[in-house]
């Protein structure tokens, strides 16, 4: 009996050994990413800051980030959940235009929201 047993333990699944409950399984949403466009109003200097305060990032790295959406045109600068992401855009908006550069038309950065390719 017990040669059956262990033949039988290794016999492969069926799929009705294998059945699994799908109705508790969440399906996850897709990750965020925040886009950051280009002007040429905001300086340099207050896109740093702004992504500094908004991410924690360090200098470096808020630098080249820059850097990349200058010369790009646009280019991700953060990617999680969707509620922080939308977050995060609203805390770079609400920071508003450059201050040094209000005389001359500067706007609140510009950023998007879009889902990850997956």
């Amino acid at each position: 009996m017990a040669k059956q047993d262990a033949a039988v333990a290794d016999a492969p699944a069926t799929q009705s050994d294998t059945k699994t409950d799908t109705r508790n399984k969440t399906k996850r949403q897709p990750p965020y990413v925040v886009i950051l466009h280009n002007d040429d109003i905001n300086t340099f200097d207050f896109v740093i800051e702004t992504l500094r305060k908004v991410f924690g990032y360090e200098l470096e790295k808020c630098l080249q980030l820059t850097i990349n959406v200058h010369k790009q045109g646009r280019s991700a600068i953060w990617s999680g959940a969707l509620e922080v992401a939308e977050l995060k855009v609203d805390q770079i908006r609400s920071r508003g235009a450059d201050p040094q550069m209000k005389s001359k038309g500067a706007l609140p950065l510009r950023v998007t929201l879009e889902p990850l390719p997956q």
